[in-house]
């Protein structure tokens, strides 16, 4: 039987000798085993792809916001800038030949708008070879949440053979 509510893999208990008791135990320690490890794992490794997807569509937005400039803006632009405390200033941004770009940990370089597109060209290479190989941990870790599952059921069926003998 599948919790639903809890997402815990569980199956009926039968009763039956000592066989079905070593059976049901390893089929305890397998469920226990899905439940506080593999699935754990996998949502921890589900959530660091999420944050490698964020920062990805991040440096894809800076590169295309380049973009934009470069073919829509060539005089600069108009634009508010807080100046403290949620107080908005009208600014309008004439020269733009040097950005200052966030290579992380909040340390930014200033760079020029090619700089900052081949910039941002590399760390998307980056992010997503990263996010591919968690991704494959993430199969391997389906994949071995159906195996185990497989091994229930593999029990679950010697289980109910030794009740009818």
């Amino acid at each position: 039987m599948h919790d639903k509510s809890t997402g815990d893999v569980g199956y009926e208990r039968q009763q039956g000798g000592p066989q079905a008791d070593s059976h049901q135990a390893r089929i305890t320690q397998i469920e226990e085993f899905i439940n506080e490890v593999l699935k754990r794992d996998l949502r921890e490794l589900e959530d660091w792809i999420g944050q490698y997807n964020q920062e990805i569509m991040e440096y894809v937005q800076l590169k295309n916001t380049l973009q934009t400039f470069d073919a829509h803006l060539p005089e600069g632009y108009k634009t508010q800038v807080n100046i403290g405390s949620n107080v908005f200033m009208q600014a309008r941004v004439t020269q733009m030949d040097k950005i200052l770009v966030n290579v992380g940990k909040d340390v930014f370089l200033e760079m020029s708008r090619a700089e900052a597109e081949s910039f941002s060209d590399v760390r998307i290479k980056i992010l997503t070879k990263e996010a591919d190989v968690l991704r494959d941990e993430s199969i391997k870790k389906r994949t071995q949440i159906k195996m185990s599952l497989l091994a229930i059921g593999e029990r679950a069926k010697l289980m109910q053979q030794e009740v009818r003998q």
